[in-house]
């Protein structure tokens, strides 16, 4: 008698759970579904199938080129305890002529060298090595080094050192007009002023094993909230995120807006290149 009405009780249980579960397809076997028709997937279309491919660049950017900076004495393989200005000093002794490529360094900015690490706080300002950054960049455990170095016309000048081989090595180098340089994971990212209002250009530069050396593997044209505008350019920079376009009543004597004025109330911004 107590074995039944235990059975009946479970049973009464069971089909309560299951009642109660309808909401979340009690018994519903788990099948995949479909989810309505799909695009039919197109294929690249090849232009000029004809046309025999180029054999050589049109130019030499020297993005794999690498450079052992002697002279520079490297404690422990750690670069945390080289002096930036030490290494920077190093390269520019060694091409006191050479003003063009990525290891550049322009009269003035070799000139303001002799202030990094002057006592006066006011010359020591003038020293164009800005503050070292370390990441490892190349995988091997151990931090590798990126120097900012203010050049003329506010360019900058980056350049990533590693220990290769045993050798401090420069395994990056480039300047550009510089909106901002970013660390991301092992990338060195790097936004530039573009000559379009509103826009900038992005470079990712990643560790190539097979070069062994930093190449730009990922450029990008953005849109971009904080890029300079060119002087007498009086539209407002693009949004970052699209969407629907704001109506908005024309400028007259009833708006109250005068036709002439810039919407930020500022003047013309920044300059591109």
């Amino acid at each position: 008698m107590n074995r039944s009405r235990s059975r009946r009780a479970l049973a009464a249980a069971a089909f309560g759970l299951c009642a109660a579960s309808l909401v979340v397809g009690c018994g519903d076997p788990g099948d995949l579904r479909g989810a309505g028709q799909t695009p039919t997937a197109v294929g690249p279309t090849r232009l000029w199938p004809d046309l025999p491919p180029a054999s050589s660049p049109v130019g030499d950017y020297g993005t794999a080129d690498t450079e052992q900076v002697d002279g520079v004495k490297v404690p422990g393989g750690d670069l945390r305890e080289v002096d930036p200005v030490a290494i920077v000093k190093a390269q520019a002794a060694a091409h006191p002529d050479d003003y063009t490529g990525p290891s550049a360094l322009y009269e003035e900015t070799v000139d303001a060298l002799k202030y990094c690490g002057a006592k006066d706080p006011a010359k020591a300002r003038e020293c164009p090595v800005l503050k070292a950054y370390y990441r490892d960049f190349t995988g091997d455990g151990k931090d590798d080094v990126v120097i900012g170095i203010r050049m003329p016309e506010e360019q900058l000048a980056i350049r990533v050192y590693a220990m290769d081989k045993g050798h401090l090595t420069q395994i990056m180098g480039t300047s550009d007009a510089v909106l901002g340089v970013e660390l991301a994971g092992r990338d060195l990212v790097l936004r530039a002023v573009s000559d379009i209002p509103g826009y900038e250009y992005r470079t990712a530069w990643s560790w190539d094993r097979h070069q062994r050396a930093m190449l730009p593997t990922r450029d990008e044209f953005l849109r971009s909230s904080d890029a300079p505008r060119p002087k007498g350019v009086r539209s407002p920079a693009p949004a970052l995120t699209e969407g629907p376009a704001e109506v908005r009543p024309a400028p007259g004597p009833s708006s109250g807006e005068r036709p002439d004025a810039p919407e930020d109330g500022g003047g013309g911004g920044g300059t591109g290149r």
